[in-house]
C-alpha cells in the first residue's frame, strides 16, 4: 500500500510560508569553510606543527539578512497570521509555531526544509528530538516521505540519517556534501559536554576527539555548518539549563520550534490550536463534559508540589496515582533523587522507567526529571493531567453552541 500525501492542505501550507516568509529578501547562496584538523601520528594521537597543518572544506548555511530585516519580516509574517508582533529577538533566532496534534507538524516541518532550500539554498538541518520513540517515528516519515518531496521539488538530492555515536564519521559527510543534509539527533546525544580535560570522557562521544575524523570532535563539523535546527517537542527537549546549553553548541542560525504545548513562546510565527483545529474540522469533536483531571488514571500522572533544599538529600514533594488495595487513589508523597515512581505507585505499570534523576533548586527554575524518560516537571505543574485552561475554553465554546442550536430563534425587528 502506497501513502498519499496532500500537497494542497490550506493550514500546513501557511505554516510553511510563516517559517520561510522571515527570510523574505533573502538571496539564494551557502557558504563554503574549512575545518583546521591536527596531523595524527602513527599511534593516533592529535598534534599540530607548523606548516603540517591540514583543512577540510565544507558546505555551510549563510545568511545575508541582519537582525532588523528578520524582525521586519517576522513582523510582516505575525501581522498575516493575526499573532501578537515582536518587539525584539528575544532569546536569539528562536521561531515558535504552535500546531495540534494530529494536524501533520512532522509532515510541516519537512516540507519547511525543502522550502528553504529551494528559495534560498540552505542545505544543513538538523531535527532534535526529546526521545528514542520520537526519532524513529521522524525517520520513518523522511522514509515514507521520500518520493513525495522529490516530485514537489524537482527529483532535488537530499541525504538523511539518524545520528549514532557509532558512526561518528557520518558528521563528517554532513558537512562536505552539497545537497540538503537531514540530521536526526535525540538531545541526550549532545547534552553532555564537559570544557574541563580531567572529566572528558564523561562527555558525549560527539564532544570527544575522534581518530576517524583527524583528530576532531563531531561537534566541531557539525557547528562549522550554521545548520537550521527543528526542535521536535521543545518542552521535553530544551526544557532545563543544560539542554539549552546543549542546544547552543550546535552554533545553530536559527532554531524553529514545534509542539501543540509549548512552555515557552519565543516570535511566535503560527497558531493552530485545539480550538482551530476543532474548528478547521481537522480533529474529531471532543466532549469535554464528562472529563474531569481526578478521574483519568489511564497514564503516568507527576505534579510536582514543592521543593525541600534545607538539608541532605535534597527532596521533593510530589503527587501522582497510587494503587491502594486494588483502588487508584491521588496522593502526596516525598521522593528524592534515585527514588522509583513504579514503587512508590503501589506496582503501576505506567510508572515503569519514572525514576527520579536530578532534583534542580535553582531560584524559579525548579524541576526534576527521569533517568530514562524525556519529561521534566516544574514547580507546580504536572504531567498526565488535563490541560484545564484548553479544557475550560472548549466548555465554555460548546456550552454556547448548543445553547443557541438548543433555544428557538427569537428574532424580532424593531423599526424606527
Amino acid at each position: 500500500m502506497k501513502i498519499q500525501f496532500n500537497p494542497d492542505l490550506d493550514f500546513q501550507k501557511d505554516a510553511v510560508d510563516a517559517v520561510t516568509g522571515i527570510f523574505e529578501g533573502q538571496a539564494v547562496c551557502k557558504t563554503s569553510f574549512s575545518v583546521s584538523m591536527p596531523t595524527v601520528d602513527a599511534a593516533g594521537q592529535g598534534y599540530m606543527l607548523s606548516g603540517t597543518q591540514q583543512s577540510e572544506m565544507g558546505i555551510g548555511n549563510r545568511l545575508l539578512l541582519n537582525n532588523d530585516d528578520l524582525l521586519k519580516n517576522i513582523q510582516q509574517v505575525q501581522l498575516n497570521n493575526g499573532l501578537k508582533q515582536s518587539a525584539s529577538l528575544v532569546d536569539g533566532r528562536n521561531f515558535t509555531i504552535e500546531m495540534e496534534t494530529g494536524t501533520g507538524k512532522t509532515y510541516v516541518y519537512l516540507r519547511s526544509i525543502f522550502e528553504m532550500n529551494h528559495k534560498f539554498g540552505f542545505s544543513k538541518f538538523i531535527i532534535v528530538v526529546p526521545s528514542l520513540a520520537i526519532k524513529e517515528g521522524v525517520y520513518k516519515t523522511l522514509q515514507i516521505t521520500e518520493q513525495h518531496f522529490k516530485g514537489l521539488y524537482n527529483n532535488v538530492p537530499f541525504d538523511y540519517f539518524i545520528y549514532d555515536s557509532g558512526k561518528r564519521e557520518q558528521v563528517r559527510s554532513f558537512a562536505t556534501n552539497d545537497v540538503i543534509q537531514i540530521m536526526v539527533i535525540n538531545i541526550d546525544a549532545f547534552r553532555k559536554s564537559f570544557t574541563d580535560p580531567t572529566k572528558g570522557n564523561k562527555a558525549n562521544l560527539i564532544h570527544r576527539a575522534d581518530d576517524r575524523l583527524s583528530g576532531m570532535k563531531p561537534i566541531e563539523f557539525i557547528r562549522s555548518t550554521n545548520p537550521i535546527l527543528i526542535i521536535d517537542e521543545p518542552q521535553s527537549v530544551d526544557n532545563t539549563p543544560k539542554s539549552k546549553e546543549a542546544i547552543k553548541t550546535l552554533n545553530p542560525l536559527c532554531a524553529f520550534r514545534y509542539s501543540a504545548t509549548h512552555l515557552e513562546k519565543y516570535n511566535l510565527l503560527f497558531k493552530l490550536d485545539a480550538i482551530d483545529a476543532y474548528e478547521k474540522k481537522l480533529v474529531k469533536q471532543i466532549e469535554v463534559a464528562s472529563l474531569g483531571a481526578q478521574d483519568s488514571h489511564n497514564c503516568a500522572y507527576i505534579r510536582l508540589i514543592s521543593v525541600n533544599n534545607r538539608k541532605s538529600p535534597i527532596t521533593v514533594k510530589i503527587e501522582l496515582d497510587v494503587n491502594q488495595s486494588g483502588i487508584t487513589r491521588r496522593v502526596k508523597t516525598i521522593v528524592k533523587s534515585g527514588d522509583d515512581l513504579f514503587e512508590k505507585s503501589g506496582g503501576r505499570d505506567l510508572y515503569n522507567g519514572y525514576i527520579i534523576n536530578e532534583i534542580y533548586c535553582g531560584d524559579s527554575q525548579e524541576y526534576i526529571d527521569f533517568t530514562s524518560k524525556p519529561e521534566v516537571i516544574r514547580l507546580h505543574q504536572s504531567i498526565g493531567g488535563a490541560d484545564d485552561d484548553a479544557l475550560k475554553r472548549l466548555q465554555i465554546k460548546k456550552t454556547i453552541e448548543e445553547h443557541f442550536e438548543k433555544e428557538p430563534k427569537r428574532i424580532r425587528v424593531f423599526q424606527v
